[in-house]
């Protein structure tokens, strides 16, 4: 009976002894093994052998590439405008043991690496710049933290920038001077067409002005004319003057009769008595 639980003690504790001394590593993965506490290899994908309770599996490293994301952060560029930003890298481990005994978290160190160098990169730029050269910021940000991440056995395989945006305060504030922008043109295209109109308004008053008094003088003309031709007929023939006269003196007792400050017109009884004693004057001259 106690060789019987010897046996059995034995089965399993070279059952224990396989599991832990065989390993099979994944495609993708590499293993870091230690000695006793102190580094010994990396084991590749496929069947592995270590030495149980000698040797130990301490990190399981993946060698896929590794999406990194960058959280948003608030960046004041050179003029002073607050920004967000946020961004991805996608990067790979290519040296597990640098990648393991070269830094604690390599993870969280390339996280907070692209995050200072992104500020500092958008730092030396202004609101326009950092908002239009997305492709100059990510080739600046990949070249300045590859080296560093080099050092622990990591390789940057790009880095994309997702996001460059002002803050919303900064947004509210562009806005309104967009819009005090857009006032500004609106009240000196008023201002252009107004001063246009009151150009051409003034040139066409002149243009009638001056069409006016044309045509006053060439009815004054006219009128000196007439009169003058019947200045010299006037003795033979009586009645074309008095008809002349007889209008000149409705038209302007018509024109009198429209003035706003006139209230009562009178016309002469005897019209052609009236007429008869203007001829009468002219004769005597």
């Amino acid at each position: 009976m106690e060789a019987l639980n010897i046996v059995i003690i034995l089965a399993i504790a070279l059952i224990v002894t396989l599991y832990k001394g065989i390993n099979i590593v994944p495609q993708g993965e590499e293993w870091i093994v230690e000695r006793l506490g102190k580094f010994s290899r990396t084991l590749s994908p496929g069947l592995n052998i270590i030495v149980p309770y000698i040797e130990a599996i301490r990190q399981r490293i993946t060698t896929r590439d590794i999406i990194l994301d960058i959280p948003q952060q608030e960046v004041i560029t050179r003029d002073n405008a607050v920004i967000l930003t946020n961004a991805v890298t996608f990067i790979r481990v290519t040296n597990p043991r640098d990648a393991l005994y070269g830094i604690e978290d390599f993870r969280l160190a390339i996280q907070q690496l692209v995050m200072t160098t992104l500020r500092s990169i958008l730092g030396e730029m202004t609101l326009d710049e950092a908002l239009s050269n997305r492709e100059i910021i990510k080739t600046r940000l990949k070249d300045q933290i590859v080296d560093d991440v080099a050092d622990w056995g990591v390789t940057v395989k790009s880095v994309e920038i997702q996001d460059i945006a002002p803050s919303q305060s900064m947004q509210a504030s562009m806005e309104r001077q967009a819009a005090a922008e857009r006032e500004r043109r609106a009240i000196e295209t008023t201002a252009e067409g107004n001063k246009n109109a009151a150009i051409l308004e003034a040139d066409g008053k002149l243009e009638a002005a001056k069409r006016e008094a044309q045509a006053q003088i060439a009815l004054a003309n006219a009128s000196a004319e007439a009169i003058r031709v019947i200045s010299d007929n006037i003795q033979d023939k009586e009645l074309p003057a008095m008809f002349l006269l007889g209008d000149r003196y409705i038209n302007s007792l018509e024109q009198i009769s429209k003035s706003d400050n006139s209230k009562f017109v009178i016309y002469p009884a005897d019209l052609q008595g009236a007429i008869k004693g203007m001829l009468g004057n002219v004769f005597k001259k």
